[in-house]
């Protein structure tokens, strides 16, 4: 039987040992972190950045390529802290944040998620900061600040980029925000990902190459989207977007 946390052929060494002891690096802190994310390079670079155990005190204990990897890792291993990307197959991050919400709920052992991802978009930060994570950091971030952001979360912090911090608290502290949009809910990350971009104009191939999937599956998803708001075509699917300044 494979072991969960090597589900995308990575190997969680710590798993069998339990949570780390103090010592070591970082002035003998020590947490434990799952790396989720759908770009096996990055994760390699992220793991060579700051998984020197001795060095950092992070250690990361397993790794997830998608949605359901991600879950069964994260319940195996039960890290401190999940770095978790927002664009994933199977759902995205707030997909894998609602399937954790018990483990983010347990008093004595939180597991507590910290989004690290390349977008900077105000619905995508709110998405999962409405999801529970405790902060959201891009992927421009240095390998010092991350280490320092994952022991913060691991502490309880929240923690953002600062570019993002503003909006953030605005959004959440603002009497007039917008309500949760039911329509734009039904929609999985991916969806919303093809939508945006449909909504730009761009066409299914330039869609495929830009996030790395088929033309058959772009098609698919559009057909997903129009089925879920009830639109005829992608000029209707744009003025959507438009008024909802998704474009």
């Amino acid at each position: 039987m494979s072991d969960p946390t090597e589900a995308n052929g990575t190997a969680g060494p710590a798993e069998a040992a339990g949570p780390a002891e103090s010592g070591g690096g970082a002035g003998g802190r020590r947490v434990r972190v799952v790396l989720v994310d759908d770009h096996r390079m990055f994760r390699t670079g992220v793991q060579a950045e700051i998984g020197q155990t001795e060095q950092t005190g992070v250690e990361v204990v397993g790794e997830a390529a998608d949605v359901d990897q991600a879950v069964t890792v994260i319940t195996a291993t039960r890290p401190e802290v999940v770095l978790l990307d927002v664009h994933l197959p199977g759902g995205g991050g707030v997909e894998v944040l609602r399937r954790c919400a018990p483990l983010m709920a347990d008093a004595e052992q939180p597991v507590r998620f910290l989004a690290l991802s390349v977008s900077d978009a105000a619905e995508d930060v709110i998405g999962v900061i409405r999801g529970g994570a405790r902060g959201y950091v891009t992927k421009t971030i240095t390998g010092t600040d991350l280490v320092d952001s994952v022991f913060r979360v691991q502490e309880g912090d929240a923690v953002f980029s600062p570019r993002l911090a503003g909006f953030v608290l605005d959004a959440f502290a603002s009497t007039d925000a917008p309500p949760v949009d039911e329509d734009l809910d039904r929609l999985t990350q991916r969806e919303r990902e093809v939508l945006r971009l449909i909504a730009r104009g761009y066409a299914y191939k330039e869609i495929a190459k830009q996030l790395f999937i088929s033309v058959k599956t772009v098609e698919s998803h559009v057909s997903a989207v129009l089925r879920k708001l009830q639109l005829s075509n992608r000029h209707e699917l744009t003025r959507w977007a438009t008024a909802r300044r998704l474009v």
